[in-house]
């Protein structure tokens, strides 16, 4: 017996250990890099763990971006590489996995020796522009990414300069980034200064923005005027003024037509803004020669999202003021990836149009495949059309080519990838409300592919309103009642929205009079009646403090209910009190003598009293003037009564 019980604890020891060790794997996912070496040529090869398909979703698939250890990269799966010079290097991979339900892999970097060269190392040159700004993959909160800053010398002498990196906008509460390491292979130097080598003389030929929309990576160009391109401190200023963080490099020694490339290791934040739809960006500010004035500007937009699934909408409205909404045109970004086997020859996208947007100021900002603007009739050459319907806008590209990833002889998955952006602005008349629209993306004759939702939000706004008007108590003596103040409420709300108020009141009134008669004896044994009379007035300033729950039923007519405190900053208290005599021992008779005499108190912050409100209001209900009625009903003493005032929302 006492055998059967120590197998059978050994065996259920077995399983726990084992369980345990299954699920630490499945939450472990790492990648490898194997390497086969041909003297300075290097084969790279990943291991990569199984994909975890999202249902419904086309074929999950990794994309790779490899950093060479020597100043180079390569998206390509496989890559070969040629290094130029003995030494040691460390080889970093990220894969990222699409359509997938995990998190990317993770990779240890791995280093390689190079004992000897064997092969000559060809300078091709990559770059297009003089100053890029590329990534590895969109950002994810609580992911890692790579930022590539590219930058090459348009100068026929050597240079000297600097490169600016600007990061987490100040317009997010929350830091979007933190900047974990950047790596240097030319001996780019960080600097705490942020001057520079002034000139007049201006360099016009080597002035203008770069501008990089490769296929790998998407950017954009942020545009400025004229005398931003060459006023350096005014461009640093306007971007601290848009950003939170910055660093500064500065390089030596650039030769004429030199490429080169520095990474930056970002950390996504948790904290990050988590809607998949919203648009954030990084800026980067090149001076290719510190003596000289001349700088690059470019700003790079990337879409947040959860998980890395190349067909997405965003757009640059998730977070928006009311107040300057009418003014604002938004921008629309839709991205779409061929998973086929084959071509496709026509894409429709259906994207949804709130009602709050005006679907007739749509203008196509850029597209790829890159083709024209169809027109009214058919033809047979590439374009895209743009029709629409009561609740959609509709793209299609007509007789186009774009490759499928699972395609024969489709090496690049950029080739495979497209996209319409558009603006579009907002309606005449339209509510506070969120909204959130996405797409049907549909490749020739397939089943529908559906984005995630692209939402836009409004900032809360404060409105302030200038409040004044009368109260009237019914159960009071010579009531005089008057306030004026201010009300604090988000602006312009649609239907539910919280109310503070701050009234000053100004209150004089009468307490009810008090008459006592008695009989008094005078001194030769007479009686006569004796009649005390004392009345009470009070002259108070209350500090009126309503917090209230509105509903707007429409434009015009609104709602409230709630609770109102209200205190006596200042509560003079007079007392008069008339003594009369009569000659009699009736009311009628004769007065004998009549006194009067009178007293005053002045108190401070007394007479607490907490009551319910409820009130209707007319006129314009969001914002703008209206007259409202509110009764007051006071939880303990007798001082229920009704306000008539007038506002006006700001």
């Amino acid at each position: 017996m006492k055998k059967f019980i120590v197998l059978f604890l050994f065996v259920a020891s077995a399983l726990a250990a084992s369980a345990q060790k299954l699920v630490n794997d499945t939450i472990t996912r790492t990648a490898t890099i194997k390497t086969n070496a041909t003297g300075n040529m290097v084969l790279f090869t990943p291991e990569t763990p199984t994909l975890n398909q999202i249902a419904g979703a086309p074929k999950a698939f990794y994309t790779h971006f490899w950093e060479f250890g020597d100043g180079h990269y390569s998206t390509e799966p496989t890559p070969k590489h040629i290094y130029k010079k003995p030494g040691e290097y460390e080889v970093r991979l990220w894969a990222t996995n699409n359509y997938d339900t995990g998190k990317p892999p993770t990779t240890r970097p791995k280093k390689i020796a190079i004992n000897e060269v064997t092969s000559t190392a060809d300078d091709i040159a990559l770059m297009d522009e003089d100053f890029t700004l590329k990534r590895n993959r969109e950002p994810v909160p609580d992911e890692e990414m790579v930022l590539v800053v590219s930058y090459k010398n348009p100068k026929d002498y050597v240079t000297n300069g600097k490169l600016y990196l600007f990061y987490n906008e100040h317009q997010y509460k929350a830091a979007n980034f933190e900047l974990l390491e950047t790596r240097t292979y030319h001996n780019e130097k960080n600097s705490n200064t942020e001057g520079f080598a002034f000139t007049r003389t201006i360099d016009d030929d080597g002035m203008y923005l770069a501008s990089s929309n490769t296929n790998y990576f998407e950017t954009r160009t942020f545009l400025q005027d004229s005398t931003e391109k060459t006023n350096l401190p005014l461009t640093i200023e306007k971007s601290k003024a848009f950003y939170k963080n910055w660093t500064l490099l500065e390089f030596d020694n650039l030769q004429p037509k030199e490429e080169r490339n520095i990474f930056f290791s970002l950390k996504t934040t948790p904290e990050m803004v988590k809607d998949t739809s919203a648009i954030i960006s990084v800026r980067g500010i090149y001076v290719p020669d510190a003596n000289y004035d001349n700088h690059k500007v470019k700003d790079m937009e990337m879409e947040i999202v959860t998980s890395h699934d190349p067909n997405k909408m965003s757009s640059n409205g998730t977070f928006m003021n009311y107040r300057f909404v009418r003014f604002k045109t938004l921008k629309y970004k839709i991205k779409f990836q061929n998973n086929g086997e084959g071509p496709a020859r026509t894409i429709r996208l259906e994207t949804d149009i709130p009602d709050m947007l005006d679907k007739s100021t749509i203008k196509i900002l850029d597209m790829y495949p890159k083709c024209d603007i169809c027109p009214k009739q058919e033809v047979i050459y590439s374009c895209l059309d743009t029709t629409f319907t009561k609740t959609q806008a509709i793209f299609t590209f007509k007789n186009i080519y774009l490759p499928g990833s699972e395609q024969k002889n489709v090496k690049e998955y950029d080739s495979t990838k497209g996209f319409v952006k558009y603006s579009i602005k907002f309606a005449k008349d339209f509510h506070k409300q969120k909204t959130k629209s996405r797409t049907a993306i549909i490749f020739d004759k397939n089943d529908p592919i559906i984005t995630n939702y692209s939402t836009t939000r409004f900032l809360p706004g404060i409105s302030i309103g200038a409040k004044v008007g009368v109260n009237s108590f019914s159960n009071l003596n010579n009531s005089e009642s008057y306030f004026f103040g201010a009300t604090l409420s988000p602006y312009k709300s649609y239907r539910w929205y919280w109310q503070v108020e701050l009234m000053n009141n100004f209150h004089n009134y009468d307490s009810s009079t008090n008459v006592v008669d008695e009989i008094i004896q005078g001194a030769q044994g007479e009686r006569f009646l004796q009649r005390t009379t004392t009345l009470f007035s009070f002259e108070n300033i209350d500090w009126d403090v309503p917090v209230l729950l509105r509903y707007n039923i429409n434009n015009y007519i609104g709602l409230g209910a709630g609770l109102q405190n209200t205190i006596s900053i200042s509560e003079k208290q007079n007392e008069r009190i008339l003594v009369e005599r009569f000659e009699g021992l009736k009311p009628d008779a004769p007065i004998i003598s009549a006194t009067k005499s009178q007293a005053s108190t002045t108190n401070a912050f007394t007479n607490l009293r907490t009551g319910l409100l409820f009130e209707t209001t007319a006129g314009f209900a969001r914002i703008g003037p209206s007259l409202g009625a509110r009764y007051v009903m006071d939880f303990e003493n007798d001082f229920n009564y009704c306000q008539f005032y007038a506002i006006w929302k700001f």
